[in-house]
């Protein structure tokens, strides 16, 4: 369960064998569950790889334009794309997005009927601890104390990071099947705005990363194991 802490003991001998004390050397809490790792890693390779194919798949039509005579608004290298030409890059991008879908919708639930999303979800109340954080990360500030699993800006990356891959799905059923999603592609304006919302919540979620990353590095390699075993130790807060 998260939230769950132990102390880190360790034995201490004061000169007999039989006089032995403890002393408490540090203190683990368990912040990410299971499901909530699987569906970080899992979905880690699935945004790359979708990604990856769906840059192949701008390259096929590089515009947002007229096709006659065509613009392209920017030449992506065929090196930093997944699928080798259109046909390669559908299959991955398709095939992907299952498990994208699949792993979103699994860790939206356990969010929901555990409870769980407190930890994570940005409410009204983070609002006044935003700004001070982001003056921490640009080193113009010193660092508020920590209260909580995570601080209001990195609950507003989350919770914002959710809506934009909610946002991902919708206007790539729009793209995917305009026809049969007709009155989806309409509330985007249409086929090619859909197209344009795409890919720009595709750099949106991009943008995302690179925070994401940043934050981790900033955090320090504690905060990085924990995700991998869920127990965090010697938290701040």
């Amino acid at each position: 369960m998260s939230g769950t802490v132990v102390e880190i003991i360790r034995p201490e001998s004061k000169g007999g064998e039989e006089e032995e004390s403890s002393i408490v050397t540090g203190r683990a809490v368990y912040e990410h569950p299971y499901i909530v790792r699987f569906c970080h890693w899992v979905n880690t390779v699935a945004l790359f790889v979708m990604v990856g194919s769906g840059l192949q798949i701008f390259r096929a039509f590089p515009s947002f334009g007229a096709k006659i005579p065509q613009k392209d608004l920017l030449h992506w290298p065929k090196a930093f794309a997944i699928g080798g030409w259109l046909g390669g890059a559908l299959q991955w991008h398709l095939t992907f997005m299952w498990i994208y879908v699949g792993t979103g919708v699994l860790y939206v639930g356990y969010q929901i009927f555990s409870s769980n999303y407190r930890q994570v979800l940005f409410t009204p109340r983070d609002i006044p601890g935003v700004w001070p954080m982001v003056r921490h990360y640009f080193f113009l500030g010193e660092k508020p104390p920590a209260r909580e699993v995570y601080n209001p800006l990195q609950k507003q990356a989350y919770t914002t990071v959710i809506i934009l891959g909610v946002l991902s799905v919708l206007t790539g059923i729009a793209v995917w099947k305009p026809v049969q999603f007709s009155w989806l592609a309409w509330t985007m304006g249409g086929f090619h705005w859909a197209r344009v919302w795409h890919f720009a919540v595709m750099w949106a979620i991009l943008f995302f990363v690179v925070g994401h990353l940043v934050m981790v590095v900033l955090h320090g390699w504690n905060n990085f194991v924990s995700m991998l075993t869920g127990w965090k130790r010697d938290p701040e807060y």
